[in-house]
């Protein structure tokens, strides 16, 4: 049976580290989010009427790395030392793909930072652009946030 490093005797603890040695550790997260062809294409174009969707999806998304302890309870509050967020548009599929790779040096990974930021950047990208994804009954048929996941962790 799995032991929870979270939970003892039903009651949530934060996992200590204290003793864990110092290393190099990186992170990469990626998350896609599907959107209509024509907002793609604004998205690349610069002609979405909020300003420049993918600058500010990075920034928030660097944001956000750097306030996970603050949302993930059990999350260790960690010195970043590096975030990238890239953007990918996916040849035949009308959707921009975000990867966020988080560099610390520290007593544990930065995976829950990779993902956060990436969720944020999907999430600044739908906020900008909601708006021109309504379909004349107003639905959102063809949108969604999908496959955020680690593709990388690695220490030392």
């Amino acid at each position: 049976m799995t032991e929870f490093t979270h939970i003892k005797d039903d009651k949530a603890y934060m996992v200590d580290v204290t003793e864990k040695p110092d290393v190099g550790r990186v992170a990469v997260a990626a998350g896609k989010i599907y959107l209509r062809e024509e907002t793609v294409d604004a998205i690349h174009k610069g002609e979405v009427v909020k300003g420049n969707v993918l600058a500010t999806a990075r920034v928030a998304g660097i944001m956000a790395v750097k306030r996970t302890s603050d949302l993930i309870p059990m999350c260790h509050p960690l010195p970043v030392g590096g975030v990238n967020i890239d953007f990918n548009e996916n040849e035949g599929e009308p959707c921009i793909e975000a990867i966020c790779t988080v560099k610390t040096y520290g007593k544990t990974g930065v995976e829950m930072e990779a993902l956060t930021g990436v969720s944020i950047a999907l999430l600044t990208i739908w906020d900008m652009v909601k708006s021109a994804e309504k379909d004349e009954e107003g639905q959102y048929p063809e949108t969604g946030i999908e496959d955020i996941h680690v593709v990388e962790k690695r220490k030392g």
